[in-house]
């Protein structure tokens, strides 16, 4: 009988479901898989006669539909039981006699023993592998990551994939050969990628068509019933006639109002839209049109902050969720409805921050330095020659539609503008001698949203600017929404009231969304952050908590 190591060697793993094959059975063009696994496909199949190999797609008559009667390969199946019964020997150490594996690197493609395990675990370039106990290999369940040796270069594993012949080859092969005649390379991992992905894809069109005809069922069976019971009105009816369309239409009542999940939504949206009326808006644009009466904006969450009065902004992060820059505890990500989600950059103090486009994140520290960060949180080498704390004192930071990064300084009365590729600023803004304390980016190319120390100001780039005065003894907290409208926090902040106004891109006053919301007093600074979930969710946040308000209907 074969030994492990040559057992090991060969391709023990249905093409189909990725195990160890169970019941291998022969089709006539000689390939193999497991038994349940060609009984799926037949059944798939619209000639119920012929089974079709999935591989080189000729025919094995199967014409009593039972794939348990096909030719069982025997040599396969006996390798199969030694490889379940037999456990496999470290393939690392380099002693004559070696000991038994307990653990498979998928990524290695090495049998290990518990030292040989320990040993790679501590080599940083290997922490990321996946490591596979050796009872879930044997078991079947989890299926080796292997590459086949390459027919022409033995020592050369099949890594590349050619879309042009569709055959996985080496690397020797792809430059030698494939490339010569203008084929098309992709790694073997990438050109998987993209067919698990295609699966997925078309299982779930699959499920959707497969609503659609239920749909369709249900709608042609309802049609009918309608008929029956309309058509049956046209003309007088006898006794048994009666009884047979009163039983038409009570069953049409009972299928109209039958009480399942999938009727439940709609029934409930129907409810709910029938409690709602619309108002119009006059001298409003064309973007506020009006409003939704029955529905009232309240408070859904009430977060206290990890740290204490370290809050230093806000804003909406990529993937929806809400991002509160500490100076203390770096930046918390937070869900619409409270939740913290995850903390990155523990150590490092965060002054201002903004995400652009392609998911990277610009961050300016405590020290006021700006830096670039990947999507995974690693620092890049970029440089942004920005002002200095001692020459353009606080500030603050915003990213546009286009990754332009907007810098403000309080002391020099300028926002200054950067590409993401670091270096100086492209260009100066000068905020016609007002303070630009907190900055935003309208959508609209041109114009910026700044708060003064006593107003609210669209500034146009072309020296125009719209003007929302603050009223005495109150604070005003501006923020941009996705449909570029503008809404403020009014902050009474010696009676700790919260109200939020909603308006538009020229700061005229549209409607109240929040009025006379009681926050907790801040014990340290009167700062605060207005944001818009990109699911509608509005966050207010402290320096000690973040409040999120949503629109909920009142009856």
């Amino acid at each position: 009988m074969a030994t492990f190591h040559q057992i090991s060697s060969q391709n023990l793993e249905c093409p189909i479901c990725l195990t160890l094959f169970n019941q291998p059975k022969l089709l006539a063009c000689s390939h193999t898989f497991c038994k349940d696994c060609l009984q799926r496909i037949f059944q798939t199949q619209p000639d119920q006669q012929t089974l079709t190999c999935p591989v080189c797609r000729n025919g094995t008559p199967l014409p009593s539909g039972d794939a348990s009667k096909l030719q069982t390969n025997v040599p396969l199946s006996s390798l199969v039981d030694e490889v379940q019964t037999k456990n496999p020997t470290c393939t690392v150490c380099e002693m004559d006699e070696k000991p038994p594996a307990v653990s498979y690197c998928q990524d290695c493609g090495k049998y290990m023993c518990d030292s040989c395990e320990k040993s790679h675990s501590t080599w940083n370039p290997f922490s990321t592998h996946s490591i596979e106990a050796m009872s879930e290999v044997l078991s079947g369940k989890v299926p080796l990551k292997r590459r086949r040796k390459c027919k022409k270069h033995p020592n050369d594993d099949e890594e590349c994939f050619c879309t042009g012949c569709r055959e996985y080859i080496c690397c020797k092969c792809g430059m030698l050969e494939h490339l010569q005649e203008g084929h098309k390379l992709e790694e073997a991992a990438i050109h998987e990628e993209k067919l698990m992905k295609n699966i997925k894809e078309l299982k779930e069109r699959n499920e959707l068509e497969a609503m659609e005809e239920e749909s369709r069922r249900t709608i042609r069976q309802m049609n009918a019933m309608e008929d029956l019971v309309t058509n049956g009105m046209k003309v007088p009816l006898e006794k048994d006639a009666l009884f047979v369309h009163d039983t038409l239409s009570e069953k049409l009542k009972s299928f109209l109002g039958r009480d399942d999940p999938d009727h439940k939504s709609p029934r409930a949206v129907t409810e709910r839209a029938q409690k709602i009326s619309f108002s119009k808006h006059v001298k409003v644009n064309e973007l506020f049109l009006g409003e939704l009466k029955g529905m009232k904006w309240d408070v859904i969450a009430d977060v206290e902050l990890p740290c204490k009065d370290s809050m230093n902004c806000v804003t909406r992060a990529p993937d929806g969720k809400m991002a509160v820059g500490s100076s203390k505890d770096g930046m918390h990500f937070y869900s619409a409805d409270g939740k913290l989600q995850q903390t990155v950059l523990k150590d490092v103090g965060i002054r201002h921050f903004g995400f652009l486009s392609d998911g990277r994140s610009v961050v300016r520290d405590a020290n006021y330095i700006m830096s670039l960060y990947t999507p995974q949180w690693e620092k890049l080498d970029v440089t942004f020659e920005t002002a200095s704390f001692d020459q353009g004192g606080y500030g603050d930071l915003t990213v546009d539609e286009d990754d332009n990064i907007y810098v403000s300084y309080r002391n020099l009365k300028k926002i200054q503008v950067f590409a993401p590729n670091g270096g100086k600023a492209v260009r100066d803004v000068m905020c016609d001698g007002l303070t630009p304390v907190q900055i935003f980016s309208f959508r609209t190319m041109g114009k910026l949203l700044l708060r003064h120390s006593s107003a609210v100001v669209c500034l146009y780039c072309k020296g125009k600017k719209n003007v929302l005065h603050v009223k005495k003894r109150m604070l005003a907290y501006p923020a941009i929404c996705r449909d570029d409208s503008v809404i403020v926090a009014w902050v009474k902040y010696e009676e700790g009231l919260v109200s939020i106004d909603q308006y538009t891109t020229d700061l005229e006053h549209v409607h109240n969304i929040v009025s006379d919301f009681k926050i907790q007093k801040s014990e340290g600074r009167n700062w605060y952050y207005l944001q818009e979930f990109d699911s509608g969710e509005i966050a207010f946040c402290t320096t000690d908590r973040l409040y999120l308000f949503d629109a909920i209907l009142h009856v």
